[in-house]
């Protein structure tokens, strides 16, 4: 008997994962679940399909003290998700078809609870946030004020109290399920591996973006699509000395699909839309230590 060539193999596991994707329409419609681009072509590049994932599990973990900052950055993270950016605004495969559903989304009613293997595109539904009493204890609750300074309508977030590591587990895995808030987000003190692939398929097949904060002491191995390293950094500030945008040092560490970078990013929470923070230096005229900056207008 002939043994089957390469050639022939690889064509029948073809026709196999043909038919296994017929199987699993649930998987298909993963695929629905639009990406949502940041704003910063730099940052979008480095992202799969142009965006962050829409239904997925993404990581925000802290530099040391800075986790006030990062929890900062998943605020404007979620005030991101929940108001769809202008239309053409970033770079990717994903940006022309989010811009033409949002659209279609905007003219229509809103459909509660969103659609099966898909969020809402003009993100109208509620926000969760599943906030543990043992985890941000030393800085207390969000505050309303505080919220609406990242741009966030404190009336549009469900906030979520737990006492135990299994209830915040419990918590998010369930609004997950629930198919009918536009994101989620939750501070958790360790997630292991099989915690986080329960985390990630819910995601999945909601078609919602899971965001969680976690210490950088516990990191372990997780299924998390995206993991951002958040730095803190020195607020832009108007002449009157007041903030006119948070800045955040970050560092994509982990991008499945992608690839890595850091950046030093600054938010606008009035046009909800992140950039990358001006240069402390002209690049212009590069010159070395001790050499006159502008010898050659003299």
């Amino acid at each position: 008997m002939t043994p089957p060539s390469a050639f022939s193999v690889l064509r029948n596991r073809a026709a196999v994962a043909a038919e296994l994707r017929l199987l699993l329409p649930k998987m298909e419609g993963v695929r629905n679940a639009l990406p949502i681009p940041l704003g910063v072509a730099a940052i979008d590049r480095c992202l799969p399909q142009g965006g962050l994932a829409g239904g997925a599990l993404h990581e925000i973990v802290p530099d040391r003290g800075a986790t006030p900052a990062a929890f900062g950055f998943l605020v404007a993270l979620l005030v991101r998700i929940s108001s769809p950016p202008p239309c053409g605004e970033g770079l990717g495969v994903g940006v022309e078809r989010y811009c033409a559903e949002v659209d279609v989304a905007r003219a229509e009613p809103p459909p509660y609870p969103a659609p099966q293997g898909g969020r809402d595109p003009a993100n109208r539904s509620p926000l969760i946030l599943v906030l543990p009493s043992y985890g941000l204890r030393d800085y207390g609750r969000p505050h309303c004020h505080g919220l609406n300074a990242l741009g966030l309508d404190p009336r549009r977030l469900i906030l979520v109290e737990t006492a135990h590591r299994k209830d915040t587990l419990w918590a998010m895995e369930q609004s997950l399920h629930s198919r009918a808030v536009a994101a989620i987000a939750g501070v958790i003190d360790q997630l292991d591996l099989k915690a986080s692939q329960r985390l990630q398929l819910a995601a999945m097949d909601a078609g919602t973006p899971l965001l969680v904060l976690r210490p950088a002491d516990t990191l372990e191995g997780s299924t998390a699509a995206t993991r951002w390293r958040v730095g803190t950094a020195s607020a832009a500030r108007d002449r009157f000395g007041l903030i006119a945008r948070s800045r955040w040092q970050l560092r994509l560490e982990r991008c499945r699909n992608g690839r890595f970078g850091e950046w030093m990013v600054e938010y606008d929470h009035v046009a909800h839309r992140f950039s990358l923070a001006a240069a402390l230096a002209d690049p212009a005229f590069p010159h070395r230590a001790g050499e006159a900056r502008f010898s050659q207008a003299s």
